[in-house]
């Protein structure tokens, strides 16, 4: 696949913990429809739809009766499932990417590499356990789920913050932004795999 063609695709997961569909367009125009009935994890979720100019489709059915564990991880393993094969042979990707984002006082980093190689390391301390419904430790391994299966070194990293809910927001509107310029396409090396190994 190149940049050219159409970067899309549709996952679909049924367990006995989530039955989950999710449907994206790595070149959309930052639309979303979300229901994990998780409503700060939509929130979430929208977020990197917007800032990373990704349409995206979740539908999950998860275990929430027991926790938003299960709904939350398996949400990021189809998450990474749909880009790894949206994203194709990684021909004309800029490949790296990074961003910056502040809420009021708070400010996180997160930098992004499609290298082909799952590596999550993040740092992150919450003010508090829970935004709304949502577990504060769920952003780790939704993150988590998300490397492993998109095959991508991640770095996260809450610089500083008072309010749970902005820190969780800078870090996924940080991510969308580096996910778009990661997956750019750079119109200097078009068709070429961005690697000095000649594959990733």
């Amino acid at each position: 696949m190149t940049t050219t063609a159409p970067r899309t695709a549709a996952v679909a997961r049924d367990t006995a913990e989530t039955k989950i569909k999710v449907s994206l367009d790595l070149d959309g125009m930052g639309r979303s429809k979300l229901n994990t009935g998780i409503g700060f994890f939509d929130h979430m979720l929208d977020q990197i739809a917007r800032h990373g100019m990704i349409d995206l489709d979740v539908h999950c059915d998860g275990d929430l009766h027991i926790d938003g564990h299960h709904t939350v991880e398996d949400v990021g393993i189809c998450i990474g499932q749909a880009v790894r094969q949206a994203v194709g042979d990684k021909k004309g990707i800029i490949r790296y990417g990074h961003s910056y984002v502040p809420l009021d006082e708070a400010l996180s980093r997160v930098v992004i590499d499609f290298s082909g190689r799952p590596g999550l390391a993040i740092d992150v301390n919450f003010t508090s356990g829970m935004i709304g419904q949502f577990d504060t430790q769920l952003l780790h391994e939704f993150f988590q789920g998300f490397v492993n299966h998109a095959f991508v070194t991640l770095h996260i990293d809450n610089l500083k913050g008072i309010n749970a809910h902005h820190q969780a927001e800078t870090i996924f509107k940080a991510f969308g932004r580096a996910l778009r310029m990661a997956l750019t396409p750079d119109a200097r090396a078009a068709g070429q795999i961005p690697s000095t190994k000649g594959s990733l």
